[in-house]
């Protein structure tokens, strides 16, 4: 057993889970053990958690934990640090944060390691932590690591008012990029555009490709950030300009495309991709470290918030993954766990 400084803590606590893959339908709320905490591991007492597409998917049976991660659901969460492995600063103990986790985020504890956590100052709410890790990791990576996001450019995001989505567009704008966004309806075009989106596109109404084309004076995003895969990756390649980059974060229209290499080859196209659960901790704790430096002062500064769309009690996370499914959301939708 691993030495931690720590308080009493309960030996059970509440958590989701589901015995059996399906639909929201199977979220039930149940007795588990509190988690065992590893020697880099700081123990969350969660007041908030985020949720997120890859926890519907992993719910559908579709996206395993990995290996030694907590079969619980929960990718970011907020909260008090209740307690520190051998190998954790003691200082964390007490301290509230926000982590990004390998699971298990739907319960009222939480591990993590304490290189993938940020500060939370008192001005900031705990609700609004929990909904950024996720998307902040994410976003940061893809946009401006593999996607090598320079100011100036322009960014096509998918799924504008997602959560996603909308931390996209807040950081492109902080990062002096302009933004075109695609979104399913007139009322999400409108919310988009609030959040600091340069241009947003009713899909069921017009075509993307060529309203980016008229847009842009035919010269083309520098960067897709893509979420749909299939069939829009070739329509997304003719959206790019000259030596543009094609980040896909996720395939929710399909796990395969059709190319035209030669384009590719003629405009020098650069594809990649990632995701982020599967990487090691040391890979996630340096991406933290630059997202300290570079990004989480803009949020802790209040300059910018996560978009929110609501916080239901952790007991209905069903109903948070059938508004998440319906696409019926805007930003970031919040498991009140013990509030703060």
């Amino acid at each position: 057993m691993v030495e931690a400084i720590a308080p009493v803590l309960p030996r059970t606590m509440r958590a989701i889970g589901f015995a059996a893959p399906g639909g929201p339908e199977v979220l039930t709320a149940e007795s588990v053990a509190v988690p065992e905490l590893g020697p880099d591991d700081v123990l969350i007492k969660v007041a908030y958690a985020g949720v997120n597409r890859p926890d519907c998917i992993q719910r559908a049976g579709h996206y395993p934990a990995p290996p030694g991660a907590s079969p619980v659901l929960g990718l970011e969460v907020a909260g008090e640090v209740a307690a520190v492995g051998a190998n954790v600063p003691a200082e964390m103990l007490g301290t509230r944060i926000a982590a990004l986790t390998p699971g298990g985020g739907y319960a009222e504890y939480c591990t993590a390691p304490w290189q993938h956590c940020l500060p939370v100052p008192d001005n900031m709410g705990l609700k609004s932590a929990a909904a950024l890790p996720e998307t902040l990791f994410t976003v940061w990576h893809n946009v401006f690591e593999r996607g090598m996001a320079r100011d100036g450019e322009t960014l096509l995001v998918h799924g504008g008012t997602s959560g996603i989505g909308t931390m996209a567009v807040m950081l492109a704008k902080a990062f002096d990029l302009k933004t075109i966004v695609t979104c399913g309806d007139e009322a999400k075009c409108v919310a988009a555009r609030k959040v600091g989106a340069d241009l947003a596109i009713n899909y069921r109404e017009a075509d993307f490709v060529e309203a980016v084309k008229e847009h842009t004076g035919g010269k083309g995003v520098d960067i897709v950030l893509d979420m749909v895969s299939g069939d829009y990756v070739p329509r997304n390649l003719k959206c790019l300009a000259e030596d543009g980059r094609h980040v896909t974060i996720a395939v929710l229209g399909g796990a395969k495309a059709e190319l035209f290499m030669p384009m590719v080859m003629m405009r020098r196209l650069v594809l990649t991709g990632s995701t982020l659960r599967p990487r090691s901790d040391a890979f996630k704790a340096a991406l933290a470290d630059e997202i300290a430096i570079n990004a989480w002062p803009l949020f802790t500064s209040g300059e910018l918030s996560p978009i929110m769309d609501q916080t239901l009690p952790l007991a209905d996370a069903a109903a948070a993954h059938a508004r998440m499914e319906a696409g019926e959301h805007i930003g970031k939708i919040v498991l009140e766990v013990a509030g703060g």
